[in-house]
This record gives C-alpha cells, sequence and structure tokens, in this order.
C-alpha cells in the first residue's frame, strides 16, 4: 500500500478516536471507552505500518528527524493504549492525538540530510531502550502538565472537569513517578548501550547529544532522589519534569534538527 495512503488511514483513525474521546468525557460511557480504545489500537497498528516503511530499508535503518518522531510517537500512543486497559491514563490523548497527526505528516513532507544506518543487533537494542526511555518520560511530562492544571484549579478553588475527564490528584502524581522511575531506568540502560557506538565524540557529532543525555538523566535523578527522601511533589517534582524532559529533546531532537536541517550532516 502507498506510503501516503497508510499515513492517511492512521491519522483519520487517531482523529475518530479523538472524537470518541471527547464524546466519552461528554457522556462518561464505558461503552465509548471500550469504542475508544478499539479505534485508538487501530490507529496505532496504521501507524507502525507507516513508520517501518518509512524506516525500514533493504540497506538498513532510515533515521531521520521527523521520521523517528513519529516513531517516538507511536511508542508512546502504544504505552498509553496498553496502560488504559488498567489504569486512567487515556485522558493523555487528548494531547497525544494532535501531536501524533502532525508528526505523521511531518514525517512524510519535512525530510533532512541522513545516512542510513546499518542494522545489527546492538544498534537495534539501543534504539529499543532509547526510544522507550523516551516514550516513557514523553508520558510523564504529559501527566505533569495535567497535574499542573489540577494543582492549579485546586489551588485558586475553581471548578474541576467532571470526573472520568481527569483522575483524582493522588493517582495522577502516583502515575508521574511510574513513568519516571521506568523511564530512568531504561535512560540509563540506553546510555551504557550508547557508550558502545562511540569512538570519537567529536567526530560523530556526539558531543551534545551525549551531554543532554547525561544533564537530564541527572535532572531525573535528583528528582527521584528528591521524592524519596524529601518528599519532593506538586510544583516542585512537575518543575524537575519539565526541566529534564527539555534537556531531553535538546540532546536527541536538537542535534538531530541542527545535523539534518542546518549543517546538512547526516
Amino acid at each position: 500500500m502507498p506510503v501516503l495512503i497508510v499515513h492517511i488511514i492512521a491519522a483519520v483513525l487517531y482523529l475518530a478516536a479523538g472524537a470518541l474521546l471527547l464524546n466519552k468525557f461528554k457522556t462518561l460511557s464505558s461503552t465509548r471507552h471500550r469504542w475508544l480504545l478499539a479505534t485508538t489500537g487501530a490507529a496505532v497498528f496504521a501507524h507502525a505500518i507507516a513508520s517501518h516503511q518509512l524506516i525500514v530499508g533493504d540497506q538498513g535503518l532510515h533515521l531521520q528527524l521527523f521520521p523517528t518522531l513519529s516513531l517516538v510517537f507511536l511508542a508512546v500512543n502504544t504505552i498509553v493504549l496498553l496502560s488504559a486497559l488498567k489504569k486512567p491514563v487515556h485522558n493523555l490523548f487528548i494531547l497525544l492525538i494532535p501531536l501524533t497527526v502532525l508528526a505523521l505528516f511531518g514525517s512524510l513532507y519535512l525530510s533532512g540530510a541522513g545516512e542510513v544506518q546499518p542494522l545489527t543487533l546492538g544498534l537495534a537494542s539501543h534504539i529499543l531502550l532509547a526510544i522507550t526511555a523516551y516514550s516513557l518520560l514523553t508520558i510523564a511530562t504529559l501527566q505533569a502538565v495535567f497535574l499542573t492544571f489540577q494543582i492549579y484549579r485546586l489551588k485558586h478553588k475553581r471548578a474541576l472537569p467532571p470526573v472520568g475527564v481527569l483522575p483524582p490528584l493522588q493517582t495522577m502524581e502516583s502515575l508521574l513517578f511510574e513513568m519516571l522511575w521506568a523511564g530512568q531506568i531504561l535512560l540509563t540502560a540506553a546510555i551504557i548501550s550508547g557508550a558502545l557506538f562511540v569512538s570519537d565524540l567529536l567526530a560523530q557529532h556526539m558531543v551534545h547529544k551525549t551531554v543532554f543525555t547525561v544533564l537530564a538523566w541527572c535532572i531525573y535523578g535528583v528528582l527521584l532522589w528528591g521524592r524519596h527522601f524529601l518528599g519532593w511533589r506538586g510544583y516542585t517534582a512537575i518543575r524537575w519534569t519539565l526541566v529534564g524532559f527539555a534537556c531531553l529533546m535538546l540532546a536527541y531532537f536538537g542535534s538531530k534538527l541542527v545535523l539534518e536541517f542546518i549543517l546538512k550532516i547526516g
């Protein structure tokens, strides 16, 4: 099937899931919830086919900026979809669906310079660890955004959204730190596996990526330490989460943007 058609199908399914999500918030129907998960599952399946067509080639992997960004959103949506079977995280699709649709079409029409990476077991393992870590930490960041909204409404004594739109504050905070712990563990593994592929930081254009990745790892580490020993929560936890995520995005997507679109280097 043509790449464009698959992307359109995935986008339409995501938008249909978004419409079901909005309708679910209005009706609070469990039937709507099942249809939402089924439609999102179909969208994720079509998205997986679209990403495979763009990234996997006969000679290796085409890991350009926007196809990789689309792949990260695929992983994020998959994790949220599976988590939504047991946990109240489906509200994250409010932000994820429009961002995913933009990433899908960005991967088609915004291509920069980039080399093909030969596919090996070691590289595949590193990519899998890194993308899963990025995905979990992205989910944690989205949780932090919703948590900010909820805390603000509570502190200013404004009416909260209806029950079912957002989980209780304590549940959201608990989910935030679950994702942070899982993401930090996988980020640690990704850093260790990535070190095996680095022989010359300067020649491989890895200085920027390495510095910001390690900085993000340190920020998340301090946050988790502060949570465990000092009981950090609320706005303190949110600020550290957002700063860590900003560093992580600068590490990979910032460096890819500069290399592919400004310096035109693969």
